[in-house]
């Protein structure tokens, strides 16, 4: 055996030894990436003694990146420099280095490998700053000394030297980039540890930053533990995947925190408890990082400053502080008297930055965290106190000023209950923030807007934003959003209700009047109804009703439509899709005109009616008695949510039932598309269009169905695309259509494409759901109420409204919703055109369940 198959032997050998180590917990993070940096250095050496001869000098081998810094995870890559003095010795290397790489690879190490003359080095590009960065980490490990020293001692030095800012500035330019790219926030509750916000790329960026600036790197305790806990996350993940993974999901967390990976003390711990050590610990990387950046030197060009400086509403008053270098600074103590344990000072700053969205420096955060055991003897209470903390919930940046009073612990001093919520995480893969993060994003949504922008959102913004402008009481508002998730925090109860109970004591605290702390207590104990009653027919006269009278005002009504909208929108960045906004904005319409008793029921659909039937009529002259004829007989809910147009293309449609009994009409759009069939009514017509659509992969958003008075139906089906198969295809939009044809004459079809559908691979889901299958019969006079929350799954639809056929129920309407994984289903039916028989529900639910069962199977 060679010394170099020796020496793969023993890395292999020793890296097997430190997996078990971590395993068996007798191995830290921070001890395993470290020796397996001392692992790699003595294979290396081998490998390269093993070519000295050929090697000769003006050849080295440094170790570069994680490598340099003896951060080598276990699927890391082996960042590599072979630095050669000139041209012609890069060229008669070249052969060797290509067998030292092979030998790494063949040991199973991944190698990044790079080769420069070593003037090549000394240059600066911009555009390759990674690679200059690297440097800043470079050791030796093999080769020609001098040149080593020549590269450590002389040309490293002096390009910091020269480059020092511009490569600074770069490297903070770089890290807002890959910030953005996740959002700007590190609460994500499937962060990647190494890339996110608080990340281990974060710690790298401060050691850099300090090396840059010639500061000593930090070495505090905490900054330690929080690089400790990451790193042991990372081995985790890599040893768990076998490659360079770094994405913490759900079922990883479920795993680490098992194994209680990173915590002292070790296993047991639930996973949400766990992941708030993770957050925590993120948070410490992030605030190091911000403090850094905050005391580097700002390049700004004159023009920038000076429209900054045009631009920045000025800070409340300099009473204590001023601004400067675009951060709020706290003025120095004296013998008498420190700024920084003043509380008036404290919450004016905050009120500044809520209104301006100019941050405190890291300086005074620091003075402030310092001096919290003096601001919490002197803090305001009563309405003194709520009288200043409006004025930061009403400034334009209140998020911001909430966030760094969270971050600082005053938010909690303040206010204890928003404590119990402090990095929760609720398992749920719909969401994705942690609550407090939710909260303060609820926050910056309802301040964001009147500001204008350019998206599919940007005309309902313009409407929920006139609401806002026309709310009495939006600091009454803010404060209710601050506080809707506190009873998150308790494990016990409905979280609405223990949010309320928390608020009681909050609201009692701030001596607010019985006006002011009612409105605030109904919307937290409420903010959960207009959600709920979206999920029925918004224009069923009797959801109205009951959605009326419990928001009892209108401006009760406002703050709750703007607390919806925000809270969807918070739940995560595409929760809120336009067609959504649509309906929260028709809900609104509809209780706003019934609280305002501006229309009678009865003379609403009489006139509404009439007027429509004209409009349509005029639409098609000449042929007034055949379109009365076709609209005798649907509901008024047809009528009211179609447009004369749209009931001239279905009667057109109709008319050509003779030659086809199938007549379809599709639209598409990048957003969703929507299809409409027109045929004699039959059997299970429903679940065969639901049966298609699912097995071309389509997401079914809401469907709807009405027949007339003479057995023709008009079904509608608004879904999107899930894999763009119409989007990249325009071709396939009439393959769909003729399947869907085919599928409704022949039921034999439609059965063969979801039997098909089933048999393909299903990706595993995040979350396990349990189902439920609930009848209401009190909420509609007219229809059964049947609720359907279960795993989404292929097929689940069809399914349904297959077992809802054969059971001869008629689905009126169909609301379709899905969070994550979970299905939420509400269909509206009938039986005979009356609602269901109570004895027939068991025996109903008992088949809806065996069906979803055999479905998920």
């Amino acid at each position: 055996m060679t010394s170099a198959e020796s020496a793969r032997l023993a890395y292999q050998g020793r890296m097997a030894a430190l997996k078990a180590a971590f395993a068996d917990r007798a191995e830290s993070g921070v001890g395993l990436i470290r020796a397996r940096a001392s692992a790699a250095d003595d294979l290396v050496n081998v490998l390269w003694h093993q070519h000295a001869q050929e090697l000769g000098t003006g050849i080295a081998a440094l170790a570069v990146g994680g490598y340099g810094r003896q951060e080598l995870f276990p699927a890391s890559d082996l960042d590599l420099l072979f630095v050669v003095a000139d041209a012609d010795k890069e060229k008669s290397a070249k052969p060797v280095i290509r067998q030292i790489n092979q030998a790494l690879w063949d040991t199973g190490i991944r190698v990044s490998a790079t080769t420069r003359v070593l003037a090549e080095c000394d240059n600066y590009d911009p555009e390759n700053a990674e690679f200059t960065l690297s440097l800043l980490d470079a050791r030796s490990i093999a080769g020609d000394t001098a040149l080593t020293a020549k590269l450590l001692d002389d040309c490293i030095p002096k390009l910091l030297e020269r480059e020092r800012r511009n490569l600074s500035q770069r490297l903070l330019e770089l890290t807002q980039e890959r910030h953005a790219r996740y959002g700007n926030t590190l609460f994500h509750l499937e962060p990647n540890i190494k890339e996110c916000p608080g990340g281990l790329r974060d710690a790298n960026v401060c050691g850099w930053l300090a090396k840059l600036t010639n500061a000593q790197p930090t070495s505090s305790l905490e900054f330690r533990e929080a690089f400790a806990f990451l790193s042991s996350i990372r081995c985790f993940l890599h040893i768990r995947s076998n490659r360079d993974s770094n994405a913490l999901d759900w079922k990883t967390q479920d795993a680490a925190a098992a194994e209680g990976i990173g915590v002292p003390n070790g296993p047991p711990r639930d996973a949400a408890h766990w992941m708030q050590l993770y957050f925590r610990h993120a948070r410490v990387i992030a605030r190091q990082l911000e403090q850094q950046a905050d005391a580097m030197p700002r390049a700004r060009s004159i023009l920038k400053q000076t429209r900054d400086f045009l631009t920045r509403r000025p800070v409340t008053d300099n009473l204590g502080m001023r601004v400067e270098r675009g951060r709020i600074v706290l003025d120095a103590a004296t013998p008498d008297y420190d700024p920084a344990a003043d509380s008036d000072v404290m919450m004016r700053a905050f009120q500044s930055v809520a209104e301006t969205g100019t941050r405190l420096s890291s300086t005074a955060e620091q003075r402030l965290e310092e001096a919290l055991p003096l601001l919490s003897s002197q803090l305001d209470e009563g309405a003194a106190l709520w009288l200043k903390l409006r004025l930061i919930f009403l400034g334009e940046h209140a998020g911001l000023a909430l966030r760094s009073m969270h971050a600082l612990g005053i938010l909690e001093l303040l206010i204890p209950e928003f404590h119990g919520i402090d990095a929760l995480v609720i398992r749920d893969a719909y969401h994705r923030y942690t609550v407090d993060e939710h909260t303060f994003v609820l926050i910056d949504t309802l301040h964001g807007l009147p500001a204008p922008e350019q998206s599919p959102m940007a005309e309902w913004k313009k409407r929920f934003a006139v609401i806002l402008h026309d709310l009495q009481h939006p600091d009454l508002l803010y404060l209710a959003s601050l506080l809707h998730d506190t009873g998150k925090g308790r494990s016990t109860g409905e979280h609405a209700t223990e949010s309320m109970r928390l608020a009681q004591s909050v609201v009692s605290r701030l001596e607010m009047d019985e006006f002011e702390s009612g409105l605030v207590l109904g919307l937290i104990q409420n903010h959960l109804d207009m959600s709920s009653a979206l999920r029925r027919d918004i224009f069923d006269a009797e959801t109205i009703r009951t959605f009326a009278e419990k928001v009892q005002t209108p401006e009760e009504l406002r703050m709750i439509t703007l607390f919806t909208y925000a809270d969807i929108q918070a739940v995560h960045p595409d929760a809120l899709t336009p067609w959504k906004a649509e309906n929260l904005w028709r809900l609104y319409i509809a209780t706003s005109n019934f609280l305002d008793r501006n229309i009678d029921d009865e003379r609403f659909d009489s006139r509404v009616s009439s007027e429509l039937v004209r409009r349509i009529t005029q639409l098609l002259p000449g042929e007034s008695r055949e379109v009365l004829q076709f609209v005798e007989g649907f509901p008024q809910r047809y009528l009211r949510t179609r447009s004369p147009e749209q009931i001239r293309t279905h009667y057109t449609m109709s008319k050509r039932l003779t030659d086809d009994a199938v007549q379809v009409d599709f639209h598409w759009t990048s957003a969703h598309s929507d299809i409409t069939l027109v045929t004699p009514d039959r059997q299970l017509l429903f679940a065969r269009i639901a049966g298609v659509l699912a097995a071309w992969g389509m997401n079914i958003i809401t469907a709807d169905a009405f027949s007339n008075a003479h057995g023709i139906v008009v079904d509608s089906f608004r879904f999107t695309d899930s894999f763009r198969t119409l989007e990249m295809n325009p071709g396939e939009r009439d393959h769909l259509i003729r399947d869907l044809h085919d599928a409704i004459a022949d039921p034999a079809v439609a059965e063969k494409m979801i039997a098909n559908r089933k048999r393909s691979r299903r990706r595993t889901p995040l979350v396990e759901v349990a189902t439920s299958v609930e009848f209401d019969t009190e909420s509609s006079t007219h229809s059964t109420i049947l609720q359907v929350v279960a795993q989404d799954l292929a097929g689940l639809l069809y399914a349904i409204s297959t077992t809802l056929g054969e059971a001869r129920c008629s689905i009126e309407v169909a609301v379709i919703d899905t969070e994550g994984d979970t299905a939420i289903d509400v269909f509206y039916l009938t039986q005979d055109d009356a609602p269901l028989e109570l004895d027939d529900l068991p025996a109903l639910k008992q088949k809806l369940l065996a069906a979803i069962e055999s479905n998920a199977a």
